[in-house]
C-alpha cells in the first residue's frame, strides 16, 4: 500500500511528487479489467459522502494488448499537420477505438450495476449517484499516440450516446515530452475542438512550482490551456502567479468562466504547497469560479469530505463560501442540460422555477418540465433540496 500510494511516502527516499507519479506504474496492472468492479467502489463511497455526480477520468479505449488510439496513432505517425493527420487516423481506423471505448464503459456500468443491485429493493445507494466520464489522453506519450487520443476522446465525448463528456491530460506536467510538446499539444487541441462541438475540455495546467521546472516554465501553461485550447476547466492551476500578466489572466478567465478544479491534498504532498502558498483565496478574489476536487483518491488516500475538511482547515473557509464551490461544481460539470441558475454568481434561479426554488418545494408544471428536460438542473435541484434539509438541522 506504501508503494501503491502516499502512506508513509516520506519514508520511501523519494519527493512526494516522485513518489506520487510513480504509483501508477505499480498498481496499473492489478487494475486491468477491473474497471466494473472500481466503478462500484468509486460510486458507493461517493453515496456514503452525499455526492450526487461523479467525473470519472479513465483511458476508455484499452484493450488485452494495448489501447487502441495508441496503437493506430503509432502507425500513422505525427507529420506536424493536425489536418492530413487527422484525415490519415481515419484511414486506418481510428473510429474503431470510440467503438472500443463505448463497448468498455458499457461492460463496466454492467459488472458494477451487478455488484451494486441496482434496479433492486436491496440496492446499494451508490447506484443513484450520477456518473460521467472524462477521457483522459496521456501528455507524456509520443506526439502520435497523444493526438490519436485526443481524437478519439473528442470522437467519444461528441456523442450523444455516449457517457463520456469531455477530455483530459494527465501525468506529471514537469516531464521532458509533457514540457518538450505542451504548445504542440495546444496547438493540437485548437484544431480538434471545432470539429467536435459537443465535447468539453478541461485541462490539468499549472500543476507546477518553483524549482520543480526552470523559472520560463512556469510562465505559460495555464494561459495557453485557456487562450489557445479554449480550455472550460483548469486542474490544480498552483501556479497562475508566476503566469505572464497574471492579474490580467486572472480578469480573463473570470470574463470566461473558467472554472479551476482546486486539489488541495494533491497540491500539497506533490508540490508542497499549501496554506497561504496555494492560490485559491487569490482565484476567489477575483471572482475566478472555483470547486474542490480530489485529483486521485486513492493515491492521495482521501475523499472530497476530506478536502472540505482541508479547505476549512488549511485555507479558513467558512460555510458559505464552501456552499457556493458546491453549486459551481455542478454550475461547470460537463453533464448535459441548461442549469437551474440564470444567474450562476448571484444563484438567481430560472423564471420556470423561482417560487419553486423560494418555498423549497417543487410544486410548479413549469419547473418540473424543466427539470425533466435538463440533466443538470435536476441534479441541482437534488442539491438545493440536501442543503435545504442540511441547513434546517442547525
Amino acid at each position: 500500500i506504501d508503494a501503491w500510494s502516499m502512506r508513509n511516502w516520506q519514508l520511501s527516499g523519494q519527493s512526494g511528487h516522485d513518489h506520487f507519479f510513480d504509483t501508477f506504474g505499480k498498481f496499473g496492472p492489478a487494475t486491468w479489467n477491473q474497471t466494473g468492479k472500481m466503478l462500484a467502489e468509486a460510486v458507493a463511497r461517493a453515496a456514503r459522502g452525499h455526492v450526487l455526480y461523479l467525473e470519472l477520468m479513465l483511458t476508455p479505449d484499452g484493450t488485452p494488448t494495448g489501447v487502441v488510439s495508441s496503437q493506430i496513432g503509432d502507425k500513422v505517425g505525427w507529420d506536424g499537420n493536425p489536418e492530413s493527420t487527422l484525415n490519415k487516423l481515419k484511414s486506418n481506423g481510428i473510429d474503431s477505438a470510440a467503438v472500443t471505448g463505448i463497448k468498455n464503459l458499457q461492460d463496466a456500468e454492467i459488472v458494477k450495476n451487478g455488484l451494486l443491485k441496482c434496479g433492486a429493493a436491496e440496492a446499494d445507494p451508490g447506484c443513484l449517484v450520477t456518473v460521467r466520464y472524462i477521457a483522459q489522453v496521456s501528455r507524456g506519450a509520443k506526439l502520435q499516440q497523444v493526438f490519436a487520443q485526443m481524437v478519439t476522446g473528442f470522437a467519444l465525448a461528441n456523442d450523444p450516446n455516449s457517457k463520456v463528456v469531455g477530455l483530459n491530460l494527465v501525468q506529471a506536467e514537469d516531464g521532458l515530452s509533457s514540457m518538450t510538446n505542451f504548445s504542440v499539444q495546444m496547438q493540437m487541441l485548437q484544431y480538434l475542438r471545432p470539429l467536435y462541438p459537443r465535447a468539453h475540455v478541461s485541462l490539468h495546467a499549472g500543476e507546477l512550482a518553483p524549482g520543480v521546472v526552470p523559472p520560463d516554465g512556469l510562465t505559460f501553461h495555464i494561459r495557453d490551456s485557456v487562450m489557445t485550447a479554449r480550455a472550460e476547466r483548469i486542474g490544480h492551476g498552483v501556479d497562475i502567479m508566476h503566469e505572464r500578466e497574471p492579474f490580467e489572466l486572472l480578469k480573463e478567465m473570470a470574463r470566461r468562466n473558467v472554472m479551476v478544479e482546486i486539489c488541495l491534498s494533491s497540491n500539497d504532498l506533490i508540490l508542497g504547497v499549501a496554506g497561504a502558498q496555494h492560490p485559491l483565496a487569490t482565484y476567489m478574489q477575483y471572482g475566478v469560479p472555483v470547486a474542490l476536487a480530489t485529483d486521485d483518491e486513492g493515491v492521495s488516500r482521501s475523499e472530497i469530505s476530506r478536502e472540505f475538511l482541508k479547505a476549512a482547515e488549511d485555507q479558513g473557509l467558512g460555510y458559505i463560501q464552501m456552499k457556493t464551490m458546491t453549486r459551481k461544481s455542478l454550475q461547470y460539470a460537463f453533464i448535459a442540460g441548461g442549469s437551474l441558475w440564470s444567474d450562476a454568481h448571484k444563484f438567481m434561479p430560472v423564471t420556470q422555477c423561482t417560487q419553486d426554488i423560494a418555498l423549497m418545494k417543487l410544486t410548479s408544471n413549469g419547473c418540473r418540465q424543466y427539470l425533466d428536460g435538463s440533466e443538470k438542473a435536476k441534479l441541482q435541484w437534488k442539491l438545493e433540496e440536501e442543503f435545504s434539509e442540511f441547513e434546517r438541522q442547525w
